[in-house]
């Protein structure tokens, strides 16, 4: 005779049946629910998808792509110090402005203008190719944007380098020392500079005209004459070889950022296809 069942065994490494009966009987009954009415568990998860998807209308006003806010530590000590500089000096770009008082980098245009070989951007054909690319910057509405200090919009350079921008004033460019001259430092506006006695500049390979713009109560239009700036300026370059000159924003870098993630986006989208069609294709053999 056959030997009596025994009772069903807890579970234990020898017996695992205590957890396959429940799960068979649970997918069994699945299986014959999904059979019986198929429907429920098509249409379900496509309309709970959707609903989830929807959410991607409202990306736009969540992206973030600031470089400061993705590449810094989120509450550094930095920031802490940058606010507490802020809060105790505050700046005014509307009245009183100052570069070297700015706790960042500002709203700014730079242009830089670098002469030929052997050539100098205080020759008069060069001046007078900086002189029709400084107005080309004004007429564009900076005038009305940019941060101003006595009532004026504060200089693109030092005071003793606008004399280079006129149609002619010999004697200002002679007196021209460097590194500072009339009290105010030219080592941050003029490159490639030759000295003759007491420091007079004979001669300059580049120089650099820095446009501050408003931050404090102007912000946005701000930013958007600094987009036309990217946009329109290559049109207003120098055609002849006096000069030859290359331009940067605050916004640059954060534009460059985002047109590198822009471009690196569907390369990665191809990686993923062909990383996961090799891992289907290979468990299929």
């Amino acid at each position: 005779m056959a030997e009596p069942r025994r009772p069903a065994e807890g579970c234990s490494y020898r017996n695992t049946d205590c957890l396959e009966r429940p799960l068979r009987r649970l997918f069994a009954g699945l299986g014959s629910g999904v059979a019986a009415c198929p429907w429920p568990f098509a249409l379900a998860p496509l309309l709970l998808s959707a609903a989830l998807g929807a959410g991607f209308l409202f990306l736009p006003q969540r992206q973030a792509n600031d470089i400061e806010g993705q590449f810094t530590p989120t509450g550094g000590p930095a920031k802490a110090e940058r606010d507490f500089v802020r809060r105790r000096f505050p700046t005014d770009d509307s009245e009183r402005f100052s570069a070297p008082r700015l706790p960042t980098e500002g709203a700014y245009a730079a242009l830089i203008a670098v002469a030929p070989a052997e050539g100098s951007v205080l020759a008069p054909a060069a001046r007078s190719e900086l002189r029709r690319l400084d107005g080309a910057v004004r007429a564009s509405g900076y005038e009305q944007l940019c941060a101003r200090s006595g009532g004026s919009c504060a200089a693109p350079c030092p005071a003793p380098l606008l004399p280079l921008l006129g149609d002619g004033d010999a004697a200002a460019l002679e007196n021209l020392t460097f590194p500072v001259s009339s009290g105010s430092f030219l080592g941050a506006a003029l490159g490639g500079v030759r000295t003759g006695a007491g420091g007079r500049v004979l001669s300059a390979r580049a120089v650099k005209l820095v446009y501050y713009l408003r931050e404090d109560g102007a912000a946005a239009a701000s930013r958007r004459w600094l987009e036309g700036f990217l946009r329109d300026v290559p049109s207003a370059l120098p055609p002849s070889g006096a000069v030859q000159v290359t331009y940067f924003t605050s916004l640059s870098r954060q534009q460059e950022f985002e047109g590198n993630t822009k471009s690196v986006i569907p390369l990665f989208s191809i990686t993923y296809f062909l990383t996961i069609t090799f891992s289907v294709v290979s468990c299929l053999r």
